[in-house]
Formats: C-alpha cells, structure tokens, sequence
C-alpha cells in the first residue's frame, strides 16, 4: 500500500509524515498528497552523501519534537526495521569520534576506497580488533570507517555497545513472548501491557497483503518503474553521471539504483547496445531482488512485538478506520478485529502452497518488441556520459 494513500482521512487529527529511509525506492516522488500534508526529511542529502541509522535517529527524533511542539501528530513511515527500531527504542550509547580519529581513519581507508580494494580494507579492520566487519555488505565503506572509528575511539567493537532494543526485550512482562510472536497473530502485544521506559507512546502497525498477492503486486510495480522517461534507469544514468558507482554508498545500494545501475554500465561498455534478453534479465534481477525484500521485511517484523499486522488487500476504509479508532482509543488494550487481521505465518497454510508456484508474470514487458523504446533510450540517451566505463568496474 502507498505510504500517502493512508494520509486523507487523518488530516483532522493534523498529521505530519516523517518519511523514515529505506532501500526501496520512489519514482513518484512529490505525488499531490505530499502536496496536502506535510512531508519532513525528504531531499536531505545529496546521493552522494551516507546516511546512516545513527543519523536517522537524530534527524527523526528532532522532527518529532518540532512536529509535537506544533500540536501535530506524527507518523513514521517505512520499511527498514532496523531504522525504525533505533527510532523507537533508542540508539546505542557510542562515543562520538573526536577530528583526529576521524582523519587518522580516513588516512587509513582512503588508499583502499580509491583502489576498491574492500577485502584487504576489512582485512584491515578485522585485524584491528572487530571480527563483525566480514560480515558488512560489500562496498558499505561508511559502516567499515565507522568501525575503525569506535575502535580507534573505545578500544572496542561496535558490537560491545549494548542497544536499547535488548534490553526492552528482556523487560516483557509476558514470559512466552516467543509464543505470541510465533502465534498466528492469535493475541496482541501492546505497548499498554508492556513494561516500558520509551520517549514516546508507539502505535505501531504493519500493514501487508497475502504473499502471492504482494509478489504479483511487487512485480509489477517494478515494470512501473522502467516505464516513462522519470524511471529508476533515468535515475541510474544521473547517478552514473555523478560519478557514483553501483554499490558504494546508501544511495546506490538502494534496491532499483543498484541494479540499474549495473545494467546501464555494462550497456555503456557495449557501445550503448542492449538485447531484449539482457533487459529482460535485468527487470528480473531487480523483481527478485524487491521480492527478497520484501520477505525479510516480513521476517524481521514478524520478531517485533510492539507491530499489529493488518491485512493489505482489505479495503481500504476499513483499515484507515482500524487506525483511526486506535489512535482515538482510551482503552489500554488494542483488539485488531478478525477480519483485518494479517496472518503472520503461511507455513501450514494454502498461501503456502501457491508460493512455491509462484512465477513473475510481466504486464507491459512480455514480448521482445515491448521494450524496443527502453533499448532505444538506452543507445540514444543512457549511455551518454562524462566518465568512461572501466571494464574492472563492472564487476
């Protein structure tokens, strides 16, 4: 469901959006709803910039005090949990780096970054005492430096910083919380009967469809976005334009950016020539990689006890007035009704089976013929550039 589509009926309770960072991305970007209520934290950064779940903390809580100050509602909009989490609970108690560290850290990565050379970086930062930077997304150099910085800083591992989230967990009341989380949705856990020491009263719900039906829905979305000449590849080619490689920062490991991206270089080192196979496997590449997404944001939320799960595909009005009622609610337990309730396991169900017969079925790309004006925009337009394409980087 589109973050705005939820926005008309709570402008009587003058809601502010507090538009919260994820890797997936929006081609739409200033609908007219965005228009008719305020957005905040929207084109912050230029794509060059990282941004990080540190900074989003900081940003995201200082927008909620002005919006609170102004006597608004805020609503936090997104998908990244982890984003999210920090947001509510709060963000790990670590030391901010002095100027030295900074530079000396900077001294030490540099050379690496310049020459891509990120397994002898992390190499490097393992050696210097945190294990954890193996495990980092390739090419997150933001998050390696930032390692070296805390070590530099602490003498300790990001990972010896104990976080908020943890220790929320081990104050539930309920002692099989696992048993709710793993329950069907068969109960509710409420911040109300929760025992709590947070800022702010979350109510916090996780809206989703039938997964075959989100697929489908993803799929498309995804051909949507290579249509028109605004889309995710006119967007890759600015990227590309700026000097930015796939991969190398929060802006190009987007889901979209990132494989774009990759697609318009290698087509850059073909001359600017492109086949409806390769086109086809790209599109493909990018369904794939939104899906996958789109179950680990399941899997995460499934673990998050403060989230009620609401059914996607219900109508509409029912769901803004499921929210709505919530939020006007005096009562200190939260009851979802049956009916938009959103089964959080498929294992034993029917869904569960038509999963695995799942195949992508494409709506405006089917034959090799629909996408001859992507091609051409590609030979003519995508793959005009100031900066030469190197064969080392495409891989």
């Amino acid at each position: 469901m589109a973050k705005s589509s939820v926005l008309t009926p709570f402008r009587c309770i003058k809601v502010l959006i507090l538009d919260q960072p994820s890797h997936q991305i929006e081609i739409e970007r200033y609908p007219s709803e965005y228009l008719e209520v305020p957005h905040h934290l929207i084109d912050i950064l230029h794509p060059s910039e990282d941004y990080s779940v540190g900074q989003f903390f900081i940003d995201g809580r200082q927008a909620t005090k002005d919006i609170l100050n102004r006597g608004r509602v805020p609503i936090v909009t997104g998908g990244t949990g982890l984003y999210l989490r920090w947001f509510i609970y709060g963000k790990p108690d670590v030391p901010r780096p002095s100027p030295e560290v900074i530079a000396e850290v900077n001294d030490m990565i540099v050379d690496f970054q310049t020459e891509y050379d990120w397994d002898a970086a992390v190499e490097m930062v393992v050696n210097a005492g945190d294990p954890k930077a193996c495990s980092l997304p390739r090419n997150d150099w933001y998050r390696l430096r930032r390692s070296l910085e805390i070590l530099k800083s602490t003498g300790s591992p990001p990972s010896s910083f104990r976080i908020p989230y943890d220790s929320f967990r081990e104050n539930l009341n309920s002692l099989d919380v696992d048993d709710f989380l793993e329950d069907d949705c068969s109960a509710d856990i409420s911040i109300q009967n929760i025992e709590t020491d947070l800022d702010y009263d979350f109510l916090c719900f996780f809206l989703s469809s039938p997964r075959v039906a989100l697929y489908r829905s993803i799929d498309f979305r995804c051909e949507d976005m290579l249509s028109g000449s605004n889309g995710v590849l006119s967007e890759a080619k600015w990227l590309l334009d700026l000097g930015l490689l796939p991969n190398s920062n929060s802006a190009t490991r987007a889901i979209g950016y990132k494989q774009a991206m990759e697609y318009l270089l290698k087509c850059r080192h073909n001359g600017g020539e492109s086949s409806p196979a390769e086109f086809h496997g790209f599109l493909n590449k990018f369904q794939t990689a939104s899906r996958n997404f789109a179950k680990r944001q399941m899997t995460w939320f499934r673990g998050e006890p403060m989230y009620h799960w609401l059914d996607a595909s219900k109508p509409l009005d029912m769901i803004l007035q499921c929210i709505y009622d919530a939020y006007e609610s005096e009562s200190e337990m939260l009851e979802i009704p049956e009916y938009l309730r959103m089964r959080k396991d498929i294992r034993y169900t029917r869904g569960a089976s038509e999963l695995k017969l799942y195949r992508s079925i494409n709506r405006h790309f089917v034959r090799r013929e629909d996408c001859a004006s992507v091609l051409e925009w590609i030979r003519s337009e995508g793959c005009k550039s100031e900066f030469p394409c190197e064969e080392s980087l495409l891989v």
